[in-house]
């Protein structure tokens, strides 16, 4: 039995009109979602106002989906996964709670057995041939694609904290969740994963299946924060400011005033 439809960028090469989306996707169009296409996906890259959206991330927060990221799972035995990961990351260490980041993507163990790899969609790919190659030389590793079974939420800003409050027990205090922790849980009674990237930066990943209702739920404390949906025009930039050392705290003030 063959998982490759499990692989978008395999299924859009035998087909290029075939268009991957998001099972959120009825939600966000709802909601406004102006949509692209971007590496094959249905991409909902604004709300509106892409200058406002970055203002309700740096002073409120904000939720975007990013179920378009790439999503591999390595099962394997301990030893046998530390070798896998460490050779198709180019040297990645793997320590339960917490995320490496190495070769463009987060590697993260979710048990001493199994890790989750996150990608950009365009890297999905040469990660999943890397892994690939790297447990094709050890036994009892398997490698597969599972971005299309998982949904996943950015939620991004100085109350996305407060917004996990009042859904999950995880304690996402700076104390207790550090920069690139990681951590399987529940979220809104629901199985999820909460990595926190970077400062006010989180992900949350979770079963495709439940994406409108978590889509709900998340928005909903969201907006009773002050927070709004926004799209992945506003996600990328505030990207492009983290690698630049962040914007800072005049950007933040002038961005909040024009919201």
């Amino acid at each position: 039995m063959t998982l490759e439809f499990l692989a978008t960028d395999l299924t859009q090469a035998s087909d290029a009109r075939l268009v991957a989306r998001s099972a959120i996707e009825p939600a966000l169009r709802a909601a406004g979602a102006r949509f692209e296409i971007r590496d094959g996906w249905n991409v909902a890259t604004s709300f509106g106002s892409v200058e406002a959206e970055l203002g309700t991330c740096r002073t409120r927060v904000g939720v975007g989906d990013r179920s378009p990221l790439g999503k591999l799972e390595v099962q394997a035995p301990p030893d046998t996964l530390t070798a896998v990961i460490r050779e198709a990351s180019e040297g990645a260490e793997l320590e339960l709670g917490a995320a490496a980041r190495a070769a463009g993507a987060f590697w993260c163990p979710v048990t001493a057995r199994r890790a989750l790899v996150l990608t950009r969609p365009a890297d999905t790919g040469r990660l999943r041939e890397g892994l690939e190659r790297a447990a094709a030389r050890v036994q009892a590793a398997t490698v597969a694609e599972v971005t299309t079974t998982l949904g996943a939420l950015a939620v991004v800003g100085p109350r996305a904290r407060e917004l996990f409050a009042r859904l999950t027990a995880l304690d996402l205090r700076p104390t207790r969740m550090p920069e690139r922790g990681f951590r399987p849980g529940s979220v809104a009674r629901t199985p999820a994963m909460v990595l926190r990237e970077r400062g006010d930066r989180f992900l949350l990943l979770f079963g495709a299946a439940y994406g409108e209702y978590i889509w709900t739920v998340v928005t909903d404390a969201g907006h009773a924060l002050g927070g709004a949906a926004v799209g992945e025009d506003a996600l990328e930039r505030l990207e492009a400011a983290d690698g630049r050392g962040g914007a800072t705290q005049s950007d933040i003030q002038d961005v909040g005033a024009r919201a």
